[in-house]
């Protein structure tokens, strides 16, 4: 079992490590497995690439991501600039490109809408526009439309993970009610959680994944 000082010192190695961080305004607080992280960057970007580094510290069981987007004068845009950049990217996505998503901004938020007929697109969809310059937050509204089964989405799901080397099919149970799919268990890592939720959103109709893993 890792020790809180263990894991707070891993986190803090592994926001300088990665090159996309500027990690000189980041804090780390670590209580019981769970870490906090605050402060602020100067991209949404930063914000989520800070998450994903402490997702990959071995002992951390849950992240509370505190951390601000206070964008520089320099990195400055408008909603028209951010509107268009983001239409841009969505047009030019090859997973989402023929889809009929819009993205509305106001104040530097995007909020995206529409219908789209796998959850991997919807999630497609938000990285497509969370690099972008001057985005403070990205409000994902985007909603899927498809007609399955449940019992076939569940197979589906359990076969997937019975497929993925670093997932303990065993250890995870999957419910599906219509076309939520709830994962209760337990997993070895934060990245096994991550794996296992994008495992399900890859099954075809799944609208939401309420993902109950806990790390151990």
């Amino acid at each position: 079992m890792r020790t809180d000082i263990e894991i707070r010192k891993d986190v803090e190695s592994e926001l300088q490590w990665d090159p996309s961080i500027d990690d000189r305004k980041i804090g780390v607080i670590v209580n019981d497995g769970v870490v906090t992280l605050h402060g602020d960057v100067a991209h949404f970007a930063g914000r989520w690439a800070a998450e994903d580094s402490a997702k990959r510290v071995a002992g951390v069981r849950a992240i509370a991501n505190e951390i601000q987007v206070k964008i520089p004068s320099s990195g400055a845009r408008n909603d028209t600039d951010i509107a268009e950049a983001a239409a841009n990217a969505l047009r030019w996505h090859v997973v989402v490109a023929a889809e009929p998503i819009k993205a509305v901004v106001t104040d530097g938020w995007i909020t995206l809408s529409g219908a789209v007929g796998w959850g991997y697109q919807k999630t497609a969809a938000e990285s497509a526009v969370r690099h972008l310059i001057g985005v403070k937050g990205v409000i994902n509204d985007i909603v899927i439309k498809t007609a399955v089964k449940a019992t076939d989405v569940k197979q589906q799901i359990e076969e997937a993970f019975k497929r993925h080397a670093l997932l303990d099919a065993n250890s995870i149970e999957v419910k599906v009610d219509r076309s939520t799919v709830t994962l209760n268990g337990f997993v070895h890592t934060w990245q096994e959680r991550d794996d296992a939720a994008l495992a399900a959103w890859a099954a075809p109709g799944v609208v939401s994944v309420d993902n109950h893993l806990s790390v151990q």
